[in-house]
C-alpha cells in the first residue's frame, strides 16, 4: 500500500496573505487592521501635507474624540508610521507627521477615502434599500 504524502501537508493557501510566510500572518493582520482602521486612515490622510498640531488634527477629523485621537496617534507611532515632536515653548506645541514608512501608505489611504467619497450616494441608497427590505421581513 503506497503512502500518500500529500495528505500530511497543509492545503495550499489562497487569498492576499498567501504570498507571505504563514508565520507572518498574525502580524500582517494586525498591520492591516491598524492601517485600515477608520481613524488611522483619516489621521494618515490628514498628515499628507506635513506636520499638524494635535488640535488641528482633531478639528480636521469629524467625529473623532480626544481619547480616540490620542489612542490612534499612539498606535501609529508604535508602528513607526507617525512621529510626535514636542517643542519647548509656552504654551507647549506638539506636532505629528508621517514618517517615510507612513508616507508609503498615502496612495492606498487616499484611494480608499476617494473611493468612499465617489460611491457615497450609491452606498447610502443601498443601505436604505437593504434596511427597508429587512424591516419588511
Amino acid at each position: 500500500m503506497a503512502h500518500d504524502s500529500r495528505a500530511e501537508q497543509p492545503p495550499d493557501r489562497t487569498g492576499p496573505c498567501a504570498r507571505w510566510p504563514a508565520e507572518q500572518g498574525e502580524t500582517i493582520r494586525q498591520i492591516v487592521e491598524r492601517a485600515g482602521d477608520k481613524w488611522g486612515v483619516l489621521v494618515i490622510g490628514t498628515l499628507e501635507n506635513g506636520p499638524v498640531r494635535y488640535t488641528d488634527l482633531q478639528r480636521a477629523i469629524p467625529g473623532i474624540s480626544q481619547r480616540m485621537l490620542t489612542h490612534t496617534l499612539r498606535q501609529l507611532r508604535r508602528d513607526g508610521l507617525v512621529t510626535r515632536t514636542a517643542y519647548p515653548e509656552v504654551p507647549p506645541r506638539v506636532e505629528y507627521a508621517l514618517t517615510g514608512l507612513g508616507a508609503t501608505l498615502l496612495d492606498a489611504v487616499t484611494a480608499l477615502i476617494d473611493w468612499a467619497g465617489t460611491h457615497h450616494d450609491e452606498i447610502t441608497r443601498n443601505r436604505a434599500r437593504f434596511d427597508s427590505d429587512a424591516a419588511g421581513r
